[in-house]
């Protein structure tokens, strides 16, 4: 039922999921964020269990913030990929296992805008655009159909379609305030990013 999408464009990462949380066929809540932001240049889209997801995301959150503020300098990309990858592989050797699958998706200046799949055996791939969960089947074929290098903001958000019981159309842009503002309240942000 849990759904993160990721799609790198030519100077952007964009992702994506659902807000529900459901545990079997039961509906717990809807409300639920499953992106995390990490540092000024990186967030993470967890999914799986609601406590594994919600603690591994705060611990790499934690870590990641405490790395900048003990060095001066955010991680750049392949440091934060490899610091999740290599958290979850050393949970899963250990008694407390983490079942959550990510998508890492960081912009530095040396290598631009970067998307990291991330599963739940702690295997991972770079790639252009990617999904977790129920949804992954659907925005695949759409993004393959509809994926280019040079992919910009508007084309990326055209990409995207809403259905509702008005049918499907092309979803709009909906934020009016900074993106930050809207999905993470300012009382989740670290005192470095505002």
């Amino acid at each position: 039922m849990e759904t993160v999408i990721g799609l790198k464009g030519k100077d952007y990462v964009m992702l994506a999921a659902d807000t529900m949380l459901a545990k079997n066929i039961y509906f717990l809540r809807d409300n639920c964020s499953k992106i995390r932001v990490l540092s000024s240049n990186s967030m993470v889209g967890v999914i799986g269990n609601e406590g594994d997801s919600t603690k591994f995301a705060d611990f790499i959150a934690t870590r990641v913030s405490l790395y900048e503020i003990a060095n001066g300098y955010s991680m750049d990309t392949p440091i934060v990929t490899h610091f999740a990858r290599q958290h979850l592989l050393s949970s899963l050797a250990s008694r407390i296992k983490f079942v959550v699958s990510m998508l890492v998706a960081c912009f530095d200046t040396k290598r631009g805008a970067s998307l990291c799949y991330i599963d739940s055996k702690g295997a991972s791939q770079y790639l252009n655009y990617s999904g977790q969960g129920i949804g992954n089947s659907v925005s695949m074929s759409i993004f393959h159909t509809m994926w280019r290098p040079d992919l910009s903001i508007e084309d990326g958000l055209a990409i995207i379609f809403l259905l509702d019981k008005n049918g499907v159309r092309k979803l709009e842009v909906f934020c009016p305030l900074p993106v930050s503002d809207q999905i993470f309240p300012q009382r989740l942000i670290p005192d470095a990013l505002k």
